[in-house]
């Protein structure tokens, strides 16, 4: 409940902070910046040397980057068939694509499935959506943002993302068994825990309501693929095509049915890939996915 109250009293705070004249608006970009190249990487060192690894694992994991992929190919290709700018199909596939399998789906699943459901929902973040942020994602920002992409650039844009580097030290740390000194994993854990707060004002600080803005129809697509199309078509292809009827499979259904991801939301505010929109994505999305998630609890409760 707290980590619910937490989401509405920051994005409020943001909104209430746009309307005070002396209040910097345009700090967002500095909070951005925290989020990426401090927060993220504590969160990185922290759970991945923890992570256990078995081939049960692959369906949870996997799951980001399946959501992901299907975001690239139906908003690439929808968009260059209508003629949409580059920085709104950009936006698109960093929202649209990515799960908040964190911050809103840890407290979802431990709620649902117990602690013992935590275990699949940190798989499905930490080397699925979060490694797909900090690889693909960067790749995709990159990308989009620019008219003529230097592949070279976005390889080193990649490679030198802070989160990025932070993943290959922690999985090496993992695969020599070895973990951080206590109270530095105790520090990481409060530097991470600042992740939600700065990325959700932020997003305050960016949300508006326009009834004439041009953003509500790409609000809808992008909500309907997130909250809809996308769990689907993980529930058809892991429950039919697969035949998989675990707990780990229910857990990784409702994880990719979550709302947008705030981080992604923030790569593309960072990259200038239509910020306003992304910001649109969080602010209505999370309200809206707390009903999708009631009706999505009911289907998998069949599996």
């Amino acid at each position: 409940m707290n980590n619910f109250i937490l989401i509405f009293f920051f994005l409020a705070l943001g909104l209430i902070l746009q309307h005070i004249k002396q209040f910097p608006t345009h700090i967002y970009k500095v909070l951005n910046k925290i989020v990426i190249y401090i927060c993220l990487p504590a969160i990185t060192l922290y759970h991945i040397p923890k992570i256990k690894w078995s081939n049960e694992l692959l369906f949870p994991i996997a799951s980001g980057w399946i959501s992901f992929i299907l975001a690239f190919v139906f908003f690439h290709f929808l968009g260059k068939r209508l003629g949409w700018s580059n920085k709104l199909i950009g936006c698109l596939i960093l929202t649209a694509g990515l799960s908040n399998s964190s911050f809103l789906g840890y407290p979802i699943i431990e709620a649902l499935f117990g602690k013992k459901g935590l275990e699949t929902a940190i798989l499905v973040d930490q080397p699925g959506t979060f490694v797909v942020v900090s690889t693909l994602g960067v790749f995709v920002a990159a990308f989009y943002s620019k008219g003529s992409p230097d592949a070279f650039s976005i390889f080193k844009k990649i490679i030198f993302f802070p989160p990025f580097i932070t993943f290959i030290v922690a999985c090496l740390l993992n695969v020599f068994q070895y973990d951080l000194e206590v109270n530095l994993q105790t520090a990481l854990l409060k530097i991470g825990s600042l992740v939600t707060p700065l990325a959700l004002l932020s997003v305050g600080l960016q949300l508006t309501f326009n009834r004439k803005s041009q953003h509500w129809r790409f609000l809808r697509l992008g909500l309907f693929f997130r909250l809809i199309i996308t769990p689907s078509i993980i529930f058809v292809l892991y429950v039919f095509i697969f035949n998989q009827h675990s707990e780990a499979i229910k857990i990784t259904i409702m994880e990719m049915a979550m709302a947008p991801m705030i981080t992604g939301a923030i790569l593309a505010s960072t990259y200038g890939l239509k910020p306003k929109l992304s910001s649109m994505m969080i602010g209505f999305g999370i309200p809206i996915s707390f009903v999708t998630l009631a009706i999505w609890y009911f289907v998998v409760s069949f599996i």
